[in-house]
């Protein structure tokens, strides 16, 4: 009985400490349901706060860094703060770590929205009032996922780009504002079109298969704006679909434009015409593809004019322009503009690629020394590629063939200083270490072309959209390879190009191989036939016309016929003066000067031991040097002017020297209309 009692009085006890726990725990239940409660309206009031805050301002405030850790502060569980923080820094972020700084923002932001608002995103409706309940939360996700997804394209991470818009296709927003789902899918393909599916999963094996695949991509981003038209033309209107599609029409025709399918590029070229989405930059960039030069300064123009003081990126057409002006032989132009630019951007995204465009035009203006500089801090610069198809790849091409094409005119330059270099053992050590760098360029050229599958469509293909380079500097560095390859290739070039102005570069191209297999007369006939051609620009295609009569110069003297060899290099000469020197060609000068001294009399001798033939022939096409000494405040003048048959090839100037052998130096580039920058510098620094 004993043990039977014991028992019953433990179960009596037992039940009596279960009540007690159990009423406990209610009280615990009910306390912690309460505080949940006044916490749950202590939070709601705090994002009440916040939103009523938030009212009052916009994502790119100058006070969104301030109130973004504010709100952040008040409830660091709502988006609201940190999507703010992230757009102020990805605004105000030029390189890497800034845009790192506002992805890691932007990712909390996008994270904690989906969480606690995702039957919201994924609403979709046609009904006024349930719209207004989610349009919110809408525009904070498209915003967001749009801005850091420039934040992971600015950082050259595809990857991340792609799962981040796989999410915005998940949540299907019912009007992408400016996120642009299956847009931006098939830009993110197209901008990596050279890769596979072995470096990025999104991708497929080819750049014909990324291509369809890309255009695929912008027909389902067609097919989406039909789908949400449906619903949105309740609140936006019966014309949503047609305020939509051009977005669909310029992802179309940057397709389109970079198959050379000029027919259908142009067709969508057109529809954009008629909207204020109108891209002028790539439609310039169309119009010089068909070598329309004209045009594509045009627009070119009209592009880099427009507001851009809250873009951080490279402004394509100050690029371009460079490369235009070098066609029109207006590198003076474009090496203003150049300096100006870089001046006022500083060291932003697109920095190196100005410096590249201004050594360009230094080059063509026969300024090698200071281009050389400019190159460099190019070469030096951590460049950012932002909002372009233009990436590290062809940075480092086109650099690489920039710095090739200064070794060249260096030692040209060597050759012209002093026709007698042969016998002058300084000049010839010089001309053979640059040749080992030269070398040098061209070996690392031919790797980066071995891990470039696009070199046949961008490098050999004349005026692609993807080409940083002009097609004399292609011309030069095709030079240096396999002639019989190249001469093969661009023989069929010229029958198979579809784009009638661009036929007559691939003959050029045809010729100068001939000429290097030494194949003078065939070369020639290719030449005559681009002097027959009617529709040569001439003022957009000097430089073109140039390197055609430099090319006739050379076949004539090699055939024997000097007579008109030199009237070609006469031609050269007037159209484009600063390439002569770097020619080779000696073209006949006449020199008038009233020199008296002997200081004098040495600056002329100096100049007569450059690569030009000085003549008493009265020849009217040979071009007159005007020299004239004398004396302004005790600095020492020399005016000079070169007319060519009743034109002036070179206007009335003047120049101070200190040093003899500066001038000596100096005065032979000055009579072919090259200028010298460091002296202008040193002149208005005196002036001031």
């Amino acid at each position: 009985m004993f043990k039977i009692s014991t028992n019953k009085v433990y179960h009596f006890k037992s039940n009596t400490r279960l009540v007690n726990q159990l009423t406990y725990s209610l009280v615990i239940l009910l306390a912690i349901s309460f505080s949940r409660n006044c916490l749950a309206q202590s939070k709601q009031a705090l994002r009440y706060e916040i939103d009523a805050k938030r009212a009052e301002m916009t994502f790119t405030s100058k006070d969104a860094l301030p109130r973004g850790r504010e709100f952040k502060r008040l409830d660091s569980t709502y988006y609201v703060g940190w999507l703010f923080e992230g757009s102020y820094k990805f605004e105000h972020a030029a390189d890497y770590l800034g845009y790192k700084a506002a992805a890691t923002q932007l990712e909390r932001s996008l994270l904690l929205l989906e969480k606690d608002f995702k039957s919201e995103l994924k609403t979709r409706t046609n009904d006024v009032m349930t719209y207004l309940k989610v349009m919110k939360f809408h525009r904070d996700w498209d915003y967001n996922a749009y801005i850091l997804m420039q934040a992971y394209s600015n950082m050259e991470e595809p990857a991340n780009v792609w799962k981040l818009l796989q999410k915005c296709k998940q949540i299907d927003l019912q009007d992408e504002f400016v996120s642009d789902t299956y847009n931006y899918m098939a830009w993110t393909v197209h901008r990596n079109r050279f890769y596979t599916s072995k470096k990025y999963s999104f991708l497929k094996n080819s750049i014909d298969e990324n291509e369809a695949y890309a255009n695929k991509l912008i027909d389902s981003a067609t097919l989406k704006i039909k789908r949400d038209a449906v619903l949105n033309k309740v609140f936006f209107g019966p014309k949503y679909e047609i305020e939509k599609m051009p977005s669909v029409w310029h992802y179309k025709s940057i397709i389109y434009t970079y198959q050379l399918n000029i027919e259908s590029g142009g067709y969508y070229y057109d529809k954009l015409k008629s909207t204020p989405y109108f891209p002028a930059n790539n439609y310039a960039t169309f119009c010089a593809i068909q070598a329309k030069f004209g045009e594509a300064e045009h627009y070119y123009d009209a592009s880099k004019n427009e507001d851009r003081s809250i873009d951080k990126r490279l402004n394509e057409s100050y690029y371009y322009l460079s490369i235009l002006n070098k066609y029109k032989g207006d590198n003076k132009k474009g090496i203003e503009e150049l300096k100006e630019l870089i001046k006022a951007n500083g060291s932003t995204p697109g920095f190196g690629w100005y410096n590249l465009a201004l050594s360009r035009n230094l080059i063509y203006d026969g300024q090698i020394e200071i281009a050389k500089r400019y190159a460099k801090r190019a070469e030096q610069f951590k460049e950012i590629h932002i909002g372009t198809t233009l990436g590290q790849s062809h940075y480092d091409f086109t650099s690489a063939l920039t710095n090739l094409i200064i070794k060249i005119r260096e030692i040209d330059a060597i050759k012209f200083n002093n026709k007698n270099w042969w016998y002058t053992p300084s000049d010839l050590t010089k001309i053979a270490s640059l040749t080992i760098e030269k070398y040098g360029l061209q070996f690392l050229i031919i790797n980066q072309f071995a891990e470039n599958p696009e070199r046949d469509r961008v490098i050999y293909k004349l005026f692609s959209t993807e080409s940083t380079v002009s097609f004399d500097e292609i011309l030069q560095l095709i030079e240096g390879f396999s002639t019989n390859y190249f001469l093969d290739r661009f023989k069929k070039e010229i029958s198979k190009e579809k784009r009638y102005n661009v036929k007559r570069y691939y003959k050029l191209f045809v010729a100068k191989l001939l000429m290097k297999k030494g194949n003078y007369n065939e070369a020639k006939s290719y030449l005559d036939s681009i002097l027959n051609e009617m529709l040569i620009d001439l003022e957009y295609e000097k430089l073109f016309l140039g390197r055609v009569y430099e090319s006739l110069s050379i076949c004539e003297k090699e055939l024997n016929n000097q007579s008109n060899s030199i009237q070609y290099s006469l031609k050269l000469y007037s159209i484009y003066p600063q390439l002569v020197p770097f020619s080779g060609i000696k073209i006949p000068m006449r020199i008038h000067s009233n020199e008296k001294t002997m200081e004098q009399k040495s600056v002329i001798m100096g100049i007569k031991n450059a690569n030009i033939e000085w003549t008493s022939n009265s020849n009217k096409n040979i071009p007159d040097v005007y020299i004239n000494f004398s004396v302004k405040n005790k600095l020492p003048i020399i005016e000079y002017h070169v007319i060519q048959n009743g034109n002036n090839i070179v206007l009335p100037q003047s120049i101070s020297y200190k040093k003899i052998d500066e001038i000596i130096r100096d005065l032979p580039y000055a009579i072919f209309g090259i200028g010298n920058d460091d002296k202008l510098i040193e002149i208005t620094q005196e002036k001031k």
